[in-house]
């Protein structure tokens, strides 16, 4: 059992891959032997194919006379997808700890630390024995500091008894799902949508709802397209402005249109994802989805520390909303994972007092941001065959090269979708990134442009290089 459980990091091992500090290792190394039979779905699947062998272990280890094992688990469960995003990672991560020179371009990551008051904050915190347990719903003092930031950054107007500080944002919007969705509900999600939105759907046994975009038009959403396909069962409208993993922003027209089709529907709430608020490139404007006419009492905000203030590892994030909503979401928190961390409470606290928008320490980041979006903007409009959004917000690319689909390469086989081309450049290229199908988007694949500006030149160099094999399978 103990060879099973330790043969391999999602389905490569990693003992069949050179090491730095191997003598023997080439300077060139060749990675179609490892990549070329193994796909992205393969590395997800391969958790499942050992769970079944691990089965069949247990049962050749136990006794005669025992009962068998049920090692089965929820078909809820079952019913999810695994993260692509975090597959790919680990699986990047992987190979660098092998020694194999990858550029890791896939997580939604700063590569920045987080600034030195807030990281102070939480050391004097830990310093001074604030290390036990805090309130469920958080500590007053930084419920009070995010109402105040709302109403000034927001102009939206909260009482500390209507937000809930999680272990992140993710935990808000899940925890919101699952207190606004009945079994039947329909969640409507906008395409390409960050990964988790569907998945977490479908743990509330409720339906994820997609409505495609076009690259054409920003990957923002049709207003007459929303319309067409709200119901009676239509619970929950999920947004997120700056987008993940797009970059577009909402302006104000679209949502005051969007806003109009909610009202219609008094079944329908709207779940606002603002966490890349502050990484915004002028002359877009964040606008809060509650502060248009009508959508205050309908609307569920969620934010955090993790993008714009570069605290990732502190896992701090809030939901604003009315108050029976919150409350609701508050005691699913209350069974799960309690309040979060007190230490990390400290340093939300102190990057709230950093100024407006976070201050000298967040537009830093921003520039240091726009700089290498300008960059990879005009890296990529130089290629032949690739259409582009200019993302204005957030810090992600998201790229349609499907005019090389059906292109094939001698050693490597036909480039035919999102995965496949990713594939190609992870072999090729030694850079991984993320295809569009995690999306809902097979066109096109994401760049992460949190990693610095070296080794961004570094990257579309390898991926200009690796595209030469490839000519555009479809005229442009």
């Amino acid at each position: 059992m103990e060879a099973l459980l330790s043969s391999s990091c999602h389905g490569i091992s990693l003992q069949s891959l050179p090491r730095a500090s191997d003598p023997q290792t080439p300077k060139a190394i060749s990675f179609s032997s490892h990549f070329n039979n193994i796909s992205f779905k393969s590395w997800e699947k391969k958790r499942y194919i050992n769970l079944f062998q691990l089965q069949a272990v247990v049962r050749a280890e136990k006794s005669s006379d025992s009962m068998d094992l049920d090692i089965s688990v929820s078909p809820r469960v079952n019913s999810l997808k695994p993260s692509k995003t975090m597959a790919i990672t680990d699986h990047a991560t992987a190979l660098a700890q092998a020694g194999v020179p990858v550029i890791r371009l896939a997580a939604g990551e700063p590569d920045f630390d987080t600034p030195s008051a807030i990281a102070e904050a939480g050391i004097n915190a830990i310093r001074q024995g604030y290390t036990r347990y805090t309130p469920n719903a958080g500590t007053l003092e930084l419920r009070t500091a995010i109402c105040d930031k709302l109403k000034e950054e927001n102009g939206l107007t909260y009482t500390p008894d209507q937000i809930l500080v999680s272990n992140g944002a993710k935990q808000c919007i899940l925890q919101s799902v699952l207190a606004v969705c009945s079994p039947g509900d329909e969640v409507v999600i906008p395409a390409p949508f960050w990964v988790s939105y569907p998945e977490m759907a479908r743990l509330a046994d409720a339906t994820p709802v997609i409505l495609p975009t076009l690259i054409s038009n920003d990957f923002l959403l049709n207003p007459k397209v929303l319309a067409s396909k709200l119901n009676e069962k239509s619970r929950l409208l999920i947004l997120c402005s700056p987008s993940n993993p797009t970059g577009s922003v909402y302006p104000k027209k679209l949502l005051e249109e969007i806003s109009d089709i909610v009202a219609k529907h008094p079944r329908l709430l709207v779940l606002s994802d603002e966490i890349y608020e502050h990484i915004i490139y002028p002359p877009a404007k964040h606008i809060s989805f509650a502060s248009l006419p009508g959508m205050w009492e309908r609307t569920l905000t969620v934010n955090g520390f993790s993008k714009a203030f570069a605290m990732t590892g502190w896992r701090l994030g809030y939901l604003a909303g009315p108050k029976h909503f919150v409350a609701a979401c508050g005691k699913i928190q209350s069974q799960s994972t309690s309040g979060a961390s007190s230490i990390s409470q400290k340093a939300g606290l102190a990057a709230l007092g950093l100024g407006y928008a976070g201050g000298e320490a967040v537009a830093a980041m921003v520039k240091a941001f726009q700089e290498r979006r300008d960059f990879l903007v005009k890296s990529f409009k130089e290629m032949e065959g690739v259409k582009i959004s200019v993302p204005r917000g957030a810090f992600y690319l998201f790229l349609d090269f499907s005019s090389y689909y059906g292109a094939e390469v001698d050693g490597f086989g036909p480039v035919k979708d999102s995965e496949s081309l990713c594939r190609f450049l992870l072999d090729k290229a030694q850079v991984a990134l993320v295809p569009g199908d995690a999306f809902g988007d097979d066109d096109c694949i994401r760049i992460s442009y949190a990693a610095s500006l070296t080794t961004l030149q570094a990257a579309v160099d390898k991926i200009k290089k690796a595209m030469v094999l490839l000519s555009p399978a479809v005229p442009v």
